[in-house]
């Protein structure tokens, strides 16, 4: 797609510039031919009194380079010409953050011919009415969502707002991380009181003064506050940390931290305290776990999401200075933090941007018309699968195909049923792939296992309509729920939180279910395969698929399937009344006796993976 993103970045500074800019980047790796069309000058003083360019000129993340920066809020006549600029593109992505720049919006999406024959609009609203409102907002903003084909969030509570306000099709997909700084650094020796952080601008909504209030009745702790002060909140800020009770325990750093500084920062404290009174989506979570440190949030927007309460890190009832005080209490007591900090896992930096750039594709794709059923799909929390609650009559939402794909239209060399022996035969599947005209993969071996499931549904499932009810249990690796979408069908994707999760959560009758995929290249030991092919069998209707990759080898039972147990695999399925796709006269066995000679048993665990598809009999 010719896509147009419009939203500020560098020098701008702030989380949205940081993801519009880390968006551009994800949209144009996924194949699309992308332009940021950004600011020179964004917000009147009187909404921004903080700095509003990045100190001393250093980017949060790496400017995109097809960036132009046309539009001034002063200058409505840059709004009408960089509109005029943007006709000829399939889709205007439009990042919306406050209701003072929505008349600049309206002016660029009506120069542009949106709507009707013109582009689609897709809106990214970060926030869809701001945190301090002022009158004249939800009408405002009411406008432009009314406009547009499509609106992202990033929570549930956005979603239900934006719908309030006039949106007509809401999807709510998982903030993507878009962390400033690098990796983390070593933690120096510190036997001292549990050292809290505060990081960020402070505002009313974020709660630092209840923090510190809190504060003065705890001993055995610190903090540090470091950020913009702005306004009444930052005053207050300032006059707490000053109270005898907090002498020698409170520093407040104002100013902007800069993108370079955080690692340090991060590694001189214990917690990362977000006791926020209000909120939306946030990123901090993500960026306290990539440095290790367990978080002290208030129980608001995404956090209870994010933080396992009691396992790496605790949450409070927002505002309740009662609750915020025992929690202080639990983290000054000998080894708690350290217990929480043991818990706290690295975050996924790759896999949600695939769940997002496969949202925005979907919904640029989709006709802007509102469908009279109600598409149960688009409110799926994708990557939460104790939540998951569908019905096979909800699973069947029809698509708009953006790829015409026909059986014959796929090489004959890409088989249902095939044993990937050598790198060279990934990469030329992703070579295929491309071809074909479907989203780019990152990963060879994953575009390998998903271009034969692909394949599958257009071969053995060929389904003009695209009503197929498609679960994905792959996870964020694997490109085979955006392939399918891209062909028409609604995936609904599962990302398993562990092995044995899987589509018994959803709420959906014996023989109902048309594909059932797990794609994983590695970590399935033949129970796992034993337990989805035990699963399918009860699940998938008569014709139904059944698509899943195993990783073969002799050396490491608990990472890769034997060859000798994959005659059992094929065997048990057989009799659960699956039968196997493609296979012609034992040639997978003998595929996989070439494979072994070709590695002649070396040091690798697994020699080779192994992708199985099955039709229910």
């Amino acid at each position: 797609m010719r896509v147009a993103l419009v939203g500020p970045t560098h020098p701008f500074k702030g989380g949205v510039a940081a993801h519009t800019t880390t968006l551009a980047h994800e949209l144009a790796d996924a194949g699309h031919d992308v332009t940021l069309v950004s600011w020179s000058h964004l917000y009147p003083a009187v909404l921004y009194p903080g700095e509003q360019a990045v100190p001393g000129g250093a980017p949060d993340v790496d400017p995109f380079p097809r960036t132009i920066r046309v539009l001034s809020w002063a200058r409505p006549d840059t709004w009408v010409r960089a509109g005029r600029r943007l006709r000829d593109v399939d889709v205007v992505v439009v990042v919306h953050v406050v209701p003072a720049v929505v008349p600049a919006h309206l002016a660029l999406l009506r120069a542009a011919g949106a709507g009707g024959a013109g582009p689609r609009v897709v809106v990214v609203a970060h926030n869809v009415l701001p945190h301090e409102p002022h009158p004249g907002d939800r009408r405002l903003v009411g406008a432009l969502l009314g406009r547009a084909d499509a609106v992202i969030v990033h929570s549930d509570a956005q979603a239900r707002v934006a719908t309030e306000v006039g949106a007509q099709r809401v999807r709510e997909v998982d903030l993507p991380p878009h962390l400033p700084g690098g990796p983390r650094e070593p933690r120096p020796e510190h036997d001292g009181p549990v050292r809290l952080l505060s990081l960020g601008i402070v505002r009313d909504y974020k709660g630092v003064d209840l923090l510190l209030d809190a504060l003065r009745d705890v001993d055995g702790l610190t903090l540090t506050v470091a950020g913009e002060l702005w306004g009444d909140a930052g005053r207050r800020v300032r006059e707490l940390a000053a109270d005898p009770r907090l002498a020698g325990r409170v520093e407040v750093h104002g100013g902007y931290v800069p993108a370079d500084r955080i690692a340090g920062l991060m590694a001189r404290h214990d917690v990362l305290a977000l006791p926020y009174r209000s909120a939306t989506a946030s990123q901090n979570v993500l960026l306290a776990r990539r440095h290790g440190l367990p978080v002290l949030a208030g129980a608001v927007g995404t956090f209870p999401r994010q933080v396992r309460d009691g396992v790496d890190g605790l949450l409070v009832a927002p505002s309740d200075r009662a609750a915020l005080v025992g929690a202080l209490r639990r983290l000054a007591e000998p080894g708690a933090v350290a217990a929480l900090a043991a818990e706290v896992r690295e975050p996924d930096l790759a896999g949600p941007w695939l769940d997002y750039v496969g949202a925005v594709e979907a919904l640029a794709a989709q006709p802007a018309v509102v469908e009279e059923h109600v598409d149960p799909t688009a409110s799926l929390p994708l990557g939460r699968v104790a939540r998951v609650r569908a019905t096979v009559a909800g699973l069947r939402a029809r698509r708009r195909p953006v790829l015409e794909l026909a059986p014959g239209d796929v090489p004959d060399e890409v088989r249902a049923t095939d044993v990937l022996s050598v790198d060279a035969q990934a990469l030329a599947a992703a070579d295929v792939a491309r071809d074909l005209g479907l989203p780019r993969a990152k990963d060879p071996v994953a575009a390998w296992a998903a271009l034969g499931a692909v394949a599958s549904l257009v071969r053995v499932l060929d389904d003009p309509t695209r009503s197929g009810v498609v679960v994905d249990e792959s996870g964020s690796g694997s490109p085979f729920s955006r392939w399918a979408r891209a062909l028409g069908f609604a995936p609904v994707e599962l990302e398993l939180t562990g092995r044995r999760a899987a589509i018994e959560v959803l709420d959906v009758d014996t023989a109902s279910l048309d594909v059932v995929a797990r794609l994983h290249p590695g970590g399935c030991t033949a129970a796992d395969v034993d337990h989805v092919v035990g699963q399918a069998s009860w699940a998938l209707r008569s014709g139904g698929l059944l698509l899943v990759t195993v990783p073969v080898g002799d050396d490491d039972p608990e990472f890769a399937v034997r060859p000798a147990d994959v005659r059992a695999v094929l065997a048990r399925a057989d009799d659960l009344g699956l039968a196997l796709v493609g296979d012609v006269d034992g040639e997978l066995l003998s595929r996989l006796r070439e494979a072994r000679s070709t590695f002649g048993g070396g040091d690798s665990p697994a020699y080779a993976v192994l992708r199985l598809t099955f039709r229910r009999k």
